[in-house]
């Protein structure tokens, strides 16, 4: 019923930016926290950041500084600008949100397909 549509990856030098979008899309009641995660070869699934329905942010270290959220309500599509990107950040990244579905008491956590972004010279 929820689905997460995933953009914007890709290959990018080392110092360059990319943007991230993930719209959520589907019988929605109400999106609540929106969020990016990645996943490097080998490693375990981390947090990017996250941002609430009313804008509160949360950034894992790595990225703070570098990195920036945020989202549109109306359009329940939340972004995600890299900026100063090095190779430690190649992983694929993906979409996370809570989401309300229409006719449902509760809400439950959606997941994006991931999308590939290779930060190499």
């Amino acid at each position: 019923q929820v689905q997460l549509v995933e953009s914007g990856g890709g290959l990018v030098q080392p110092g360059g930016s990319l943007r991230l979008s993930c719209a959520a899309s589907g019988s929605i009641f109400r999106v609540y926290t929106m969020g990016w995660f990645r996943q490097a070869p080998g490693k375990q699934r981390e947090l990017v950041a996250t941002i609430t329905g009313t804008g509160y942010t949360i950034y894992a270290d790595s990225v703070k500084g570098r990195f920036t959220i945020s989202r549109d309500n109306v359009k329940n599509t939340v972004y995600l600008q890299m900026n100063s990107l090095t190779p430690e950040d190649t992983a694929v990244y993906y979409c996370y949100a809570n989401v309300r579905a229409s006719g449902n008491p509760t809400a439950t956590e959606h997941w994006g397909q991931g999308t590939q972004v290779t930060v190499s010279s």
